[in-house]
């Protein structure tokens, strides 16, 4: 009996009080801690479109607040990652003071939250407000592993920044730049084909619209057009159309214009479009993608992550040319570093 307390007593000093007097001698009390060393990180000015207000905010910080906001978080983690480098680099650019409108329409920020002018932000309470509450928080740390994973990281051509122009879908195969915004060709952002887009509950959508506002709609932006009011339809003439299958012109009575006029005219989703009579008093326009269509297409990137593809590989395959390169090195404005 002897023998087993005394080896008792002996298993407790060795498996419980011998730890604790060794953790107690790698003391982490504050005199014991090294002194934290100070980082340099970059800041970024946004005007937050919502709230009409300027933040400042961490860059990286203000980067996965653009991922969760512009592409669903159940996508593909190198997707994810693609998606964090473009935007930062888009970010950066700005930060840079390239690429900017002729309009200050960000109250002296660098960049703003209106996905129609600058790229889509939330903040991480209200992201996560909006997903499913059973997926709440693996969503937030996919963002957060896509935007640390590839921390610092953009996209350069000819060693600058690019303007990495994204959209939702492009349809199959994505736009010349010069086709969407006229003579501004840039060489990084071609046309390329782009699968896998269909999987997109949005990928085609048709919309209804009456003759009559068909026909109000045109004369309201062309006071002297002319229009066959017993046949609308034979009025509507597609008369080319771009590399990456979306209309270049269309002519309407006796009007031509721009297929990126046509769908701002009628909210279309592309101008990957065709009119059809739907019968005697509606007309029925089909539309097949989802944005501008020029540079990443967000669902095609995430197809080619499923197939295999690294975030370096989409990155590569939407933005012609380019090469991955690091923040370091750039000239930033002094306002924009901060020490902490």
């Amino acid at each position: 009996m002897k023998k087993i307390i005394y080896y008792a007593l002996l298993m407790i000093i060795i498996v419980v009080i011998l730890p604790l007097l060794i953790v107690r001698g790698c003391s982490t009390s504050e005199e014991n801690k090294l002194p934290e060393q100070k980082q340099e990180g970059i800041k970024i000015k946004v005007y937050i479109s919502s709230e009409k207000k300027v933040s400042e905010l961490m860059l990286e910080d203000y980067i996965k607040g653009v991922v969760a906001a512009e592409m669903p978080a159940e996508f593909e983690p190198e997707a994810l990652m693609a998606q964090a480098v473009a935007a930062r680099t888009y970010a950066l650019a700005r930060i840079m003071k390239l690429y900017l409108p002729k309009e200050d329409l960000h109250n002296g920020a660098d960049i703003c939250t209106d996905p129609g002018h600058c790229q889509a932000w939330i903040s991480k309470s209200n992201a996560m407000k909006k997903w499913n509450i059973f997926y709440t928080y693996r969503n937030w740390g996919k963002v957060e592993r896509a935007v640390a994973e590839t921390q610092n990281i953009i996209a350069i051509y000819n060693n600058t920044p690019i303007n990495p122009l994204y959209h939702s879908n492009s349809g199959g195969r994505t736009e010349n730049s010069e086709d969407v915004w006229e003579g501004i060709k840039v060489e990084y952002l071609r046309s390329v084909p782009s699968s896998g887009e269909d999987a997109c509950p949005g990928f085609k959508t048709e919309i209804l619209v009456k003759t009559r506002d068909f026909s109000d709609k045109l004369k309201k932006l062309y006071p002297d057009i002319k229009l066959n009011s017993t046949s609308i339809i034979e009025n509507v003439k597609i008369q080319g159309y771009t590399e990456g299958g979306r209309v270049e012109t269309i002519k309407v009575g006796n009007i031509s214009m721009k297929g990126t006029e046509f769908r701002q005219l009628f909210s279309l989703r592309s101008a990957n479009f065709k009119v059809e009579k739907e019968n005697d008093s509606t007309l029925k326009i089909t539309t097949v993608g989802y944005g501008h269509g020029v540079g990443m297409s967000q669902w095609g990137a995430n197809y080619l992550a499923k197939k295999g593809a690294s975030f370096e590989e989409i990155l590569k395959y939407y933005y012609s040319g380019v090469e991955l390169s690091t923040i370091n090195g750039y000239d930033l404005p002094v306002s924009s570093v901060q020490i902490y």
